[in-house]
């Protein structure tokens, strides 16, 4: 029988010690089972990533607007606000795509609905791009809640090569695992396709006695788009829209009384200079002059 000496039993000790701590530095990169959160912290979460584990953070303080803050949209809001309703009390409903002009309002319809419908058990998650690999996980995690979750993707755009491109695609149908019943998925965009399109594209276009067959490039990309059941299009405000929109923000910021022809002519020339008319230099300007008007009106502070 061989007995082991003190040496090489202290050696022994030193190799299983060495081989511990390289077990612990593995055991952050491989993969782990995310936790659900207290769904009751919060009505709005984050996807965040720490090492190779995914988790859902509260959000504590989520920006929340009303419907009736947004103006000029009427027809979206009444769309979404139907989907959402249905969704909300359990009957079916469409992941959605908000397509259109910049600051016309898409993101803010969106958390207009978590803020109305959040008392009867509705969440969002928020999701950046580059995580939507992650939807499988997201997914399953939820998928036992008795909350209502809207999985939101705010700007929204990809190259054909990126792999949120594929996940997103196979999520919302494609895939053998399909969402589970208290989920949707709101993406804005500011793609009608959520991929940059090219003029060398049209090229691949066929026609076949008066019928048209795009292009199979034309058509990977239309085939994400149309994995939406609900596609809602918002379009620039005209003159007249982006101040009535401007004079209803500087209302409801507390100005009364102000002299509408000057306010107005600001209004233009602040559009000019930001070369948009939308809802979101209306309230960008709104703030700006209330800011200005009150700040020439208070005394002066001294030291």
């Amino acid at each position: 029988m061989q007995i082991i000496g003190a040496e090489e039993l202290s050696e022994l000790d030193k190799l299983v010690a060495r081989l511990n701590r390289l077990l612990d530095r593995a055991e952050d990169f491989l993969p782990q089972k995310s936790l659900p959160p207290d769904w009751k912290a919060s009505i709005a979460y984050r996807w965040r990533k720490r090492g190779a584990l995914g988790f859902l953070h509260p959000v504590a303080h989520p920006h929340l607007i009303r419907l009736s803050d947004l103006q000029e949209i009427d027809e979206q809001k009444k769309l979404i606000e139907r989907n959402t309703r249905q969704f909300v009390e359990g009957y079916t409903a469409n992941n959605v795509l908000l397509t259109g002009a910049r600051g016309t309002g898409k993101s803010s319809l969106v958390k207009a609905v978590l803020n109305k419908f959040a008392s009867r058990g509705l969440r969002l998650i928020e999701v950046e791009k580059h995580d939507l690999v992650d939807l499988p996980d997201i997914v399953d995690l939820v998928a036992e809640s008795p909350f209502k979750f809207i999985l939101f993707c705010d700007d929204l755009s990809f190259d054909a090569d990126e792999p949120g491109y594929k996940a997103l695609k196979a999520i919302l149908d494609g895939s053998i695992a399909t969402t589970s019943e208290n989920l949707v998925i709101y993406a804005t965009s500011n793609r009608r396709h959520l991929m940059p399109e090219y003029m060398q594209e049209n090229l691949e276009t066929k026609y076949l006695g008066e019928e048209i067959h795009p292009g199979e490039t034309v058509e990977e990309k239309i085939s994400l788009s149309e994995r939406f059941g609900l596609w809602v299009s918002f379009y620039p405000f005209d003159q007249n829209e982006y101040l009535r929109i401007a004079e209803y923000w500087l209302g409801q910021l507390g100005v009364t009384g102000f002299d509408s022809a000057a306010v107005r002519q600001e209004a233009l020339q602040w559009a000019l200079l930001r070369g948009s008319r939308s809802g979101r230099v209306a309230w960008h300007f709104a703030r700006d002059w209330v800011g200005r008007h009150k700040i020439q009106s208070a005394p002066m502070r001294t030291k």
